[in-house]
């Protein structure tokens, strides 16, 4: 055999197997199915005046656009309706609820707050916002990072979670460092998980992508809020502002221990009108 005609060989010999394997990685990427929410949950402060004059019917809205998950406001007494009564309402009308808002002031109070969540089926008490006299230093953070792992231990021995949900203040720089990751850093992971509010980091000026790369395994929970650009003073409907949904469920892992709810304070319109064009939105989305 020639030389020349040997190496001929020899390279087709070569570039063979790479050529088989990008044909594999192509086939298998074209058989890889594509990732969706399969439960898409609502927090109800979305809807919160209509919830307000008339809950029951605000929850069967809720239900009848698609949603199967609800996310309460025990921060708001469930708008008067008591647990024992609201939690038949949620099975008749096919709705979970894994989690709550609560304000700091219901760590006063575990036993009633856990009772609640026990008969609402909760997973999750999520403390919605520190009250302002308690965030004006980094001090003010860790001290209530120290109570939220002391309630969020009572908590887990309860069977249930102690979430932390962020605001747009928390991201607002402080003495050089962001109050968010002083708190974040400080809590214990095997005590308070983590709900990302996409929105409020937007509004608050932080990018949600890093936050989901810098804090992956701690995000549990969503609220899944679009914002115009970062540091607006407003929310919009998902899809039409700066945050990259795709990308960002694409980084959350896998989504069948998680929650993911839609959540809109501001309206063009009928906030019923733009929560199914939400619904709509994140239905369709695949990442």
């Amino acid at each position: 055999m020639h030389r020349r005609s040997f190496l001929r060989g020899l390279g087709a010999t070569l570039v063979l197997p790479s050529a088989f394997g990008c044909a594999v990685r192509r086939s298998a990427e074209r058989g890889r199915s594509a990732g969706r929410v399969e439960r898409i949950g609502i927090q109800l402060y979305t809807l919160r005046d209509a919830a307000r004059a008339n809950l029951e019917g605000t929850l069967g809205d809720i239900a009848a656009i698609g949603f199967r998950e609800v996310e309460l406001l025990d921060s708001l007494s469930n708008f008067g309706m008591p647990a024992a009564r609201l939690r038949p309402l949620l099975d008749r009308l096919q709705l979970r609820a894994p989690s709550t808002h609560i304000d700091t002031a219901a760590l006063d109070d575990l036993p009633r707050l856990i009772g609640d969540a026990q008969t609402l089926g909760h997973e999750y008490v999520i403390v919605a916002s520190l009250p302002e006299e308690g965030r004006a230093t980094l001090d003010d953070y860790r001290r209530w990072a120290d109570r939220l792992n002391t309630a969020g231990e009572e908590v887990r021995r309860a069977g249930l979670w102690l979430g932390f949900h962020n605001e747009p203040w928390d991201h607002k720089a402080m003495d050089g460092q962001v109050p968010y990751d002083v708190l974040v850093e400080r809590t214990d992971p095997t005590r308070v998980r983590l709900q990302l509010d996409t929105g409020n980091a937007a509004i608050g000026g932080s990018d949600p992508l890093a936050y989901m790369d810098r804090y992956r395994d701690r995000y549990w929970l969503f609220h899944i809020k679009d914002a115009p650009q970062l540091g607006a003073d407003h929310d919009v409907e998902l899809g039409k502002g700066v945050v990259d949904f795709r990308q960002l469920l694409a980084r959350a892992g896998s989504l069948a221990e998680k929650h993911v709810y839609v959540e809109q304070e501001t309206y063009p319109g009928a906030p019923l009108d733009s929560v199914r064009r939400d619904y709509a939105f994140l239905s369709s989305l695949t990442f």
